[in-house]
Formats: structure tokens, sequence, C-alpha cells
């Protein structure tokens, strides 16, 4: 097997910046690192001065990218762009997300979701399917006409899929679900997170009992926090047994609000950033179509014709720039919240880390959080390729 060492960069391996050491990567893997001065002979290296490395990033919320929403284009060829575009940004794994739909698209969706593990699309972690048992009362742009209570039928299609399309996220509600179908639900496999739901925030302690453990979009679609009735926010924060998605693009959440969260969250469960991004995401499209209804794009926002926010219009990468930057976070955290944390929040051990036996998933960054190039199984997808030489 092909032995291959990146020499010159700082590291972050997720959890503790390296310097003066070399990354050292096994086909598909990660080897480990290494002294810089101590690279093994028959290795191949691979020069990044001034470059940082970190782990690629980890988006569990990815609705569309490359001009294509899954809604609208559920295939493998649909997810190979959504993934490839995505890609340009830093992200090396997602998770496809449909969000409310037809029984039958849902079913067209699962099956590329199956398809595309088998086939091993570059970035393609699983799936998220986001709906329909949600809230009609939190419902956001999600179609009102589709919502509705999980059926037994619903149940079973899901438990039936379980497993056969990667990582495997769905996003329910209080309001549609049963405790006992979101215990089926876990033990076929899914990871159960509660959004777009106008719960108490004990209702939500139950449900955490029965087996969810995340939380969609912390603050969006979601009952507040108050001084008598905490809400899903409250129960979110206080709840070490859950992990809450983020989405830092500073129009679906304050930065006030944001900085708090972090602040409040109580462990294990951590608190990781989501894109929700739409198929606007690696085009120059000005707006797009769901369910019928047209989106439109401007400002950095997209939204429905009343103003409604559809969904976002920001890629990972500037996710983390925003931790940084807008909140102030260190860069380790920031980057984090891109990678370890989604990575823990799914129980994915293999993505989010540089270490040992860990999927080859990583960045370069350059100056200023630019992306200089993005490795997905060893192999760069996107970017400048550095100066390569023998070891010595």
């Amino acid at each position: 097997m092909s032995r291959t060492a990146i020499d010159g960069a700082r590291i972050f391996d997720g959890e503790t910046f390296h310097q003066d050491h070399a990354l050292l990567l096994e086909g598909d893997r990660i080897a480990g690192l290494c002294r810089a001065g101590e690279i093994p002979s028959d290795a191949e290296v691979v020069k990044a001065d001034g470059l940082t490395i970190a782990p690629g990033f980890i988006d569990l919320q990815v609705n569309g990218g490359g001009g294509v929403l899954f809604n609208n284009d559920p295939t493998v060829g649909g997810i190979a762009r959504i993934c490839a575009a995505h890609a340009q940004y830093g992200t090396t794994s997602l998770l496809v997300t449909l969000i409310t739909d037809t029984p039958e698209l849902t079913a067209t969706a699962i099956a590329a979701g199956v398809e595309s593990q088998s086939v091993h699309v570059p970035g393609y972690l699983g799936l998220h399917i986001e709906g329909p048992h949600l809230s009609l009362a939190r419902k956001g742009t999600h179609d009102p006409a589709l919502i509705r209570p999980m059926a037994p039928e619903d149940l079973e299609r899901l438990r039936a899929a379980g497993g056969r399309f990667g990582e495997a996220l769905i996003t329910v509600a209080p309001e549609s679900v049963t405790p006992g179908q979101v215990r089926a639900l876990v033990a076929a496999g899914y990871k159960v997170s509660l959004g777009h739901t106008d719960s108490t925030a004990q209702t939500v302690l139950a449900y955490v009992e029965a087996g969810a453990s995340l939380v969609t979009h912390l603050f969006n679609a979601m009952s507040q926090l108050g001084n008598r009735e905490p809400g899903v926010v409250g129960a979110a924060l206080s709840s070490g047994a859950l992990s809450c998605g983020l989405i830092a693009d500073g129009f679906h959440v304050d930065p006030i609000s944001m900085s708090v969260a972090l602040k409040a969250k109580q462990g294990p469960g951590r608190i990781f950033l989501v894109t929700d991004s739409m198929s606007t995401i690696g085009s120059d499209d000005d707006g797009l179509v769901l369910n019928g209804r047209q989106v439109y794009r401007g400002g950095g926002r997209l939204t429905l014709a009343d103003g409604t926010l559809a969904g976002a219009d920001i890629d990972m990468l500037s996710c983390v720039r925003n931790a940084h930057h807008m909140l102030g976070l260190d860069l380790g955290e920031a980057l984090r919240m891109a990678s370890l944390y989604p990575a823990d929040a799914i129980g994915a051990r293999h993505k989010g880390r540089i270490a040992v036996g860990c999927d080859a998933d990583f960045v370069m960054l350059g100056p200023d959080l630019t992306l200089h190039s993005t490795y997905i199984a060893g192999k760069r997808v996107f970017g400048t390729s550095p100066q390569k030489e023998r070891a010595s």
C-alpha cells in the first residue's frame, strides 16, 4: 500500500495543534503523525509549508448544493453533485437532507441513498430525513400540506431502510411521533433529532429517555427559553444527552444568542455547526423552487415570498470563520464544531479527527482560513496540488 507524508504544515488533530510534524497516510486511512525528521524513507513526501491541516468538515444538514436541491433531484447523480459542491468549502462528509415531502418521494430518496452508499460517492455519509412528522405550529419553511403524524407504514418503511444508506438521522417532533416510535427508530439504527416542535422542556426530556439524542438547528423552529417554561431551547442546553446543530450565518440566530448558548450548554453533548444549505451553494442561482414555492436569494439569505427563512445560503468554511471571528472562539474550538463534534453526535468515530486508522479526510487551510485543498479518503478532490518529492 502506498504511503504519503505531508510535511511542513501545522496539524490540528481535532484536539491539539502540532508543529514540526508530518501527517502519514496509507491509502485511504491516516497512519499517524511523525516528527518531521523521521519520515519513513519509502513515503512520498508532499510539502505543505505555511498551511494548516485540519480534519475535514462534517455537515449533518445539507439540503442541496451545486444547483441541486435533493428534494428536486433525489438521485445518485444529484447526491454526487451536492457532495462535490460542498467539497469546494472543506466539507468531506455530509448527510444529504430531505425536507418534508410525499411518501413516494421519500422512498425514492432513500433508494438513492442506498445506491450512493454502495457505490461510495465521495463525501456521502448518509441521509438526514427532516420531516414530514413535525409540528404545524413550528413548520418553518416545510409545506404544511405535507406535514403529518407518523403512521405504522411510515415507521416500517424507515425500519426496513435502516443501516442500508449509511449514517441515518431523522428529525421529528413529539407532536407527530410517539416515544415508542422513537425507540423503534433508534433500535433500527437511526439517530433521532427533535426539531420543528413547540414542545415543553419536560416533553423533550421524556423523548430523550426514549432515545432522542440531537436537536435540529437550535433556536430555529422550536419553543424558546422562557422564565417559567424552558422550552426546547432550555431542555437542549441543560441536557447533556443532547447534541445540537447550529446555523452560524448570523441570520438564523443572533450572535449574542449563539454565544450565550455555547457558554450554557451542558455536556457531554455539544453544539456543532450545520449549514442547512440549499442548492445555491456553489452556484450562481438567484433562487430555487421548494415544494412548488419560489425561494428567493439575496443579502446572504434565502426566503419565501413572505420573508420566512428557507434554509441557508452559507457553506461550512464560512460557518467556521463566523464561529472564530464573529463569536470569538479560538480556532481549535471553531474547527471542532465543524468536525469532531458532529462526528461524535452521530457516532462516526472514524471521522472528525486525525488519528491512526481514521478516514484520511482533511483540509489544508491557508492564512485567514482560506481553503487551499480538500482531501477525501486520501485523495485530493478540490484545490491546489502541493509539491511532491521522495523522502531522503
